[in-house]
């Protein structure tokens, strides 16, 4: 028996065009009336989901940041959260900064919309693009004084070449490193860097332990990279038509 549905947001439930349909609309509600538990599992901060969902969206929780925090949609209560520490953040960015490689550091939840960022003045588009949606929420990186302390993750935006992303994940082993496709070219590698502790299954698994649901009892659907560790953990797992072929 299924007692909770989780889902994607970005190219699951949400469309291109920023949409989600009336009949998933309609279902999440219905899903409501039977008492079942619906989640969204999403790659955005609370900030950023709260651009393109209404406040009374029929859901009960958000797993937000790929899993970085969960929400309580109806109180907007945050029930937990993963940050990385100051210290650990600094190095990191003195790491990226020595390689070259342009990046974001993404404020603490819950103002993950906020952040500094170094540019290597060769930038992506997608970064340039990001920039322009969070006008006001942006400053260059400072390192002396550090204008940056602690963080729900960094933000690396690389070509769509998978071998780079192993190349600089495995630079970084003491932490969690997120594959993502870009939801602006729909074609670029979002590289994450993220607490170890970070997964939307471990966000699921704690809403499960809330309300006394075991994994064979969940069903989830998604479509990317950041979604597979979510799909392992569910009894019931799917994938939409415009998943990666890996």
């Amino acid at each position: 028996m299924i007692k909770m549905v989780v889902t994607d947001l970005d190219g699951t439930l949400l469309s291109r065009d920023q949409k989600v349909s009336v009949k998933d609309f309609r279902t999440l509600e219905e899903l409501g009336e039977r008492k079942i538990i619906r989640v969204i599992a999403t790659g955005r901060s609370p900030y950023s989901f709260s651009r393109v969902m209404p406040p009374d969206f029929p859901v009960d929780y958000l797993v937000f940041s790929s899993g970085a925090g969960v929400m309580d949609f109806a109180t907007k209560e945050i029930l937990f959260s993963y940050n990385l520490p100051g210290s650990q953040v600094r190095e990191i960015a003195l790491k990226l900064r020595s390689l070259g490689v342009s990046f974001k550091v993404l404020g603490p939840v819950p103002l993950n919309h906020h952040f500094v960022y170094y540019e290597n003045g060769e930038l992506h588009p997608d970064f340039i693009r990001r920039m322009e949606f969070y006008r006001g929420f942006e400053k260059p990186i400072s390192f002396d004084p550090p204008n940056f302390g602690d963080s729900c993750q960094f933000l690396i935006i690389l070509p769509p070449d998978p071998v780079r992303f192993e190349e600089l994940k495995a630079m970084f082993p003491l932490v969690k490193v997120i594959r993502a496709t870009s939801p602006l070219d729909h074609e670029s590698i979002w590289m994450e860097i993220y607490h170890p502790d970070v997964s939307k299954a471990r966000g699921i698994e704690f809403i499960c332990r809330n309300h006394h649901i075991e994994p064979s009892e969940v069903m989830a659907i998604g479509n990317d990279y950041n979604d597979t560790d979510m799909l392992d953990f569910v009894g019931h797992a799917f994938l939409v038509d415009n998943a990666p072929e890996e």
